[in-house]
Parts: C-alpha cells; structure tokens; sequence
C-alpha cells in the first residue's frame, strides 16, 4: 500500500480546539465523501494533544519547534491506483473540492505532505 502523510499546522488565528473541531467535524465528512472518486481505502487523523509530558519530550530531542496540530493519513492500494485516482475529472475535482476547504483551516505553506511505503515493524 502506499500512504500519504500530511501533518498539519492550524491557519493562523485558529485556536487548537478550532483547528480540530473544523478538521473532524467539517473535513472529514468531505474526505469520506470523495473517498470512492480518490479511491482511497482508508483516512486517519490524528490530533496533537496537549500534556505534561511536551516540554520534557521537546527538551530530550534538543528541539524547540511548535508541534504539528495533527498528522493526516491516507492510503491507496498502489502507486498506480493513486495515480489512476488522479487522472480523472472526478478524482481531479475531488482533489480541488478538498484543497479548497483545506484552505479554510490549514496553514498549506506549513504543512508539508510526501507519499510514502508503510514498513510494518510491530503490530498486525
């Protein structure tokens, strides 16, 4: 399988809880609702959460940065099939609905995005 990844940096204005409520509550719903003209067989989210343990975490990898608000993930059963989703008007109008609301909560020049090829080392 092949998967996107995608964390993602709130628009600037937006608190954390705001970011996350638009992302589950609005996004999502329209990312299931393209899914079959994407062809993407599965959409995860993961939100940042806040905790006692980020400054100790930040401090032992020597780091300073403001974490992501999240990370997206979406997968394809191939390369191929990614690319097949992308080269019809449906999937490419899909891919620009999506862009579009994405840019009412993502800070897109943040938020980087690469594909990549799972290696599984723990877990089922």
């Amino acid at each position: 399988m092949v998967k996107l990844i995608y964390p993602l940096h709130r628009k600037a204005g937006m608190t954390r809880e705001e970011f996350q409520r638009y992302w589950r509550e609005v996004h999502a719903p329209l990312v299931a609702s393209y899914a079959d003209a994407m062809r993407i067989r599965r959409y995860t989210q993961s939100h940042t959460l806040t905790t006692p343990f980020d400054t100790a975490y930040v401090a032992r990898q020597g780091g300073t940065a403001e974490p992501y608000d999240g990370v997206a993930e979406l997968w394809w059963d191939s390369l191929e099939d990614y690319m097949a989703a992308s080269a019809t008007d449906e999937g490419r109008a899909a891919a620009l609905a999506l862009l579009e609301d994405e840019r009412n909560f993502i800070d897109l020049a943040r938020s980087p995005l690469w594909l990549s090829e799972e290696h599984l080392v723990i877990g089922e």
